[in-house]
């Protein structure tokens, strides 16, 4: 694997490129960076692949003066990597890097042959929108009251509720860290990129339906098997439906890629023999 810093004017990004074949396939997450996606690259020996670090994150920096992770920013990165690389390439795009990659398919439409979009969390595709995002923005008040511990907690509370945000959600309150075996202390920081402000721009956006019709692009809007229907499961439903299809059922769950280094274990060997089908 061999890693390239590409300067943007306004950020270095960091990319790799591993493996040699077949048309490039790159792999994309939201606030994931590349290590990430090592257990998924495993399973294509055979194709060359590229991962990256979103600016700010990982090993990639920005000088732009900005903290916000907004779809427009980002696609325009993942552009001129995929420029770079000389795309197009076939995407897998998870979280929100799957809003990235539906914003890179609208506003670049050649450089991507097949997206495979992994439950973008997007909030107005929902039924219950308003419910949701006061879902969202509760457990981002908890982080900024409370540190990374009460924020992650709330989070995890929120994300895993299966079915719409109701009263009976919300008479729930704040769940305890330790419940979760979080700390209960506050670190002090208010810098992640989960929990914090800066990903406000990816829950908020909006699918151009349009833009991705008129694409030469084939989007694939795909949801995990064990997601069941908590938040991401029902958004990539319902953004499916969105762009008329119905979503691709992959193994696993939101993180169903990923190896058990992240102590979020999926299914990465399954994984990725469906992806494999799915690109074709």
């Amino acid at each position: 694997m061999k890693s390239h810093v590409l300067e943007t004017g306004d950020a270095a990004i960091t990319y790799d490129v591993s493996g040699e074949g077949g048309r490039p396939l790159m792999m994309i997450g939201q606030p994931m960076d590349a290590s990430g996606f090592v257990a998924l690259r495993e399973q294509f020996p055979d194709r060359t692949v590229i991962t990256y670090d979103p600016r700010g994150l990982g090993r990639s920096t920005r000088s732009d003066g900005r903290t916000d992770n907004t779809p427009e920013i980002q696609a325009a990165d993942v552009h001129a990597v995929i420029q770079a690389v000389g795309g197009p390439v076939d995407l897998f795009a998870s979280s929100g890097g799957a809003v990235t990659a539906l914003e890179l398919v609208a506003a670049y439409p050649d450089d991507v042959v097949t997206l495979v979009a992994h439950e973008p969390p997007i909030i107005d595709v929902l039924p219950d929108a308003p419910a949701a995002r006061r879902a969202r923005d509760e457990f981002m008040n908890a982080y900024q009251a409370g540190g990374g511990g009460a924020g992650m907690a709330a989070f995890i509370q929120m994300s895993s509720w299966q079915g719409e945000y109701t009263d009976e959600y919300f008479a729930l309150g704040l769940p305890d860290p330790a419940q979760f075996g979080m700390p209960a202390e506050d670190d002090g920081k208010r810098d992640d990129p989960l929990l914090g402000t800066s990903s406000l721009a990816i829950t908020d956006y909006y699918p151009r339906v349009q833009a991705l019709a008129a694409a030469p692009t084939r989007v694939v809007i795909a949801v995990g098997e064990e997601t069941g229907d908590a938040f991401t499961g029902r958004t990539a439903v319902h953004t499916a439906r969105l762009l008329g299809q119905e979503a691709t059922v992959f193994p696993s769950h939101h993180g169903g890629f990923l190896g058990g280094e992240f102590g979020y274990a999926g299914k990465p060997e399954e994984f990725g023999v469906r992806l494999r089908e799915v690109l074709g």
